[in-house]
């Protein structure tokens, strides 16, 4: 494969001088849990990162096309959040909501005022598993009902809850779990019933959750839970009009409706703040994680007054939810996002990438499809495209390729078939030419 030369930066890294690669993977063996994965046939040990690029312990620098998992948002170790956190770290590093403090209060008004409705009040935990935990538990106290109604190929979290709505085998345990659960068709027009080229695909797929409702449940459920687009799913996009079929549907059966922001927040669908608000609904219920932080451990549930109320009927305490660290960093994000056009950022690079992307399927016929809005976008290979036999030893060739010339991906879809892009939003036009003219030579060299 030829070099090509990543986009130039101002920033020097600094010498590596700690222990080696072999010696961390060594102790890793040892003293991490064995269930921890690497990517990469020869694992990378990254020690610096500036905004969007990260260096390994050789020196090589690299574009973070991940974002550390769709989480640093707006770049590795902005110094406006560093700042934010460095302040906040010099005068009191923890206390709880038992106490008052300004910090909390402060970024969940700013949170807030981004919320479309009546979606005013917020309730800070750790992790997105977290969130969505809560936000089940809201649920079934608010509507009294137990059922949950959830999709095929969704991730939600791994701990018990979140576990149980996720469906997608690679992520569940052998173990108990889904109790009251029960999953729906995947809208995903390119491996679904109906496709692209189906204009009523999003009422047609809805009609299964109605379907659902009546055949598995007692006709009455608490919630439905999705995500905006599905992530680790394989950035499948739903399409036009199928949330606003489900909610329909379930709110019909008594239910709430939850979308889950994990991955798709704070702006990085492009054409607006939240990925729902491309389907043009409004949940009862939003969790967010990842990017809320930009790297900070960092989760909220952010729901109505009439449904936050119900949480008051017992004692509920989360001891480093709105911790005052992590509040003033989650508020500089949203100042960052701000003030730096992050949205408008992803509206038109991505635009610029997808175009792109649409000419490497062209070009390789490898490429079952591509998709995605904004800096999310995905890439799913395929060994037939009349077939669509998933081909996840092209897409990994490809990831271990791509790496090589400088660019981190991720992996997603049920056989780890579909390269995910989703880098801190704050690359430049550079970043996407480097970040096309890479994939042309990764892929190009599998095809």
């Amino acid at each position: 494969m030829k070099t090509i030369p990543l986009p130039s930066t101002s920033h020097t890294p600094a010498a590596y001088s700690g222990p080696s690669l072999d010696q961390v993977l060594a102790q890793r063996k040892q003293y991490l849990n064995p269930g921890l994965f690497l990517y990469y046939k020869q694992p990378i040990m990254i020690v610096e990162g500036k905004m969007q690029y990260v260096w390994d312990s050789t020196g090589k620098r690299y574009l973070d096309g991940l974002g550390g998992i769709v989480t640093v948002s707006v770049g590795h170790c902005h110094p406006h959040i560093l700042a934010a956190m460095n302040e906040q770290n010099k005068v009191l590093q923890h206390s709880t909501t038992i106490y008052l403090n300004p910090n909390i209060g402060a970024f969940a008004e700013k949170l807030a005022s981004k919320m479309p409705g009546d979606l005013k009040v917020c309730y800070f935990v750790n992790s997105g598993s977290e969130a969505n935990d809560l936000a089940l538990l809201m649920a079934r106290l608010v509507t009294g009902n137990y059922d949950v109604i959830a999709l095929r190929n969704a991730y939600h979290g791994g701990n018990a809850a979140g576990m149980g709505v996720t469906a997608h085998s690679g992520w569940k345990f052998n173990v108990p779990h889904s109790f009251g659960v029960h999953h729906a068709v995947t809208p995903y027009p390119y491996r679904g019933n109906f496709g692209y080229d189906d204009p009523d695909a999003g009422k047609k797929y809805a009609d299964d959750v109605k379907q659902v409702i009546d055949y598995t449940t007692s006709g009455k459920v608490a919630a439905f839970i999705a995500e905006s687009i599905q992530g680790v799913g394989g950035f499948v996009e739903f399409p036009e009009g199928y949330l606003k079929h489900a909610y329909e549907h379930v709110r019909a059966a008594g239910g709430v409706c939850i979308a889950d922001e994990v991955q798709t927040g704070f702006g990085r669908t492009g054409s607006h703040y939240w990925g729902f608000e491309t389907h043009g609904v409004i949940p009862d219920i939003v969790t967010m994680a990842k990017g809320i932080g930009n790297g900070a451990p960092l989760a909220a549930v952010v729901t109505t007054p009439k449904i936050a109320a119900v949480m008051a009927q017992k004692t509920h305490f989360n001891t480093f939810g709105g911790n005052p660290v992590v509040s003033a960093i989650g508020k500089a994000v949203l100042e960052v996002i701000d003030n730096e056009k992050t949205q408008q950022n992803c509206l038109e690079l991505g635009n610029y990438i997808l175009a792109g992307l649409n000419k490497l399927k062209e070009k390789y016929k490898i490429i079952g499809d591509v998709r995605g809005k904004g800096l999310m976008l995905g890439i799913e290979f395929v060994k037939d495209r009349a077939t669509k036999e998933p081909n996840k030893e092209a897409c990994a060739q490809a990831v271990e390729n791509a790496r090589e010339l400088g660019l981190l991906l991720g992996k997603g879809g049920l056989w780890g078939q579909t390269i995910r892009f989703a880098p801190p939003m704050n690359i430049t036009k550079a970043d996407a030419d480097f970040l096309l003219a890479v994939l042309d030579e990764a892929i190009g060299a599998v095809n």
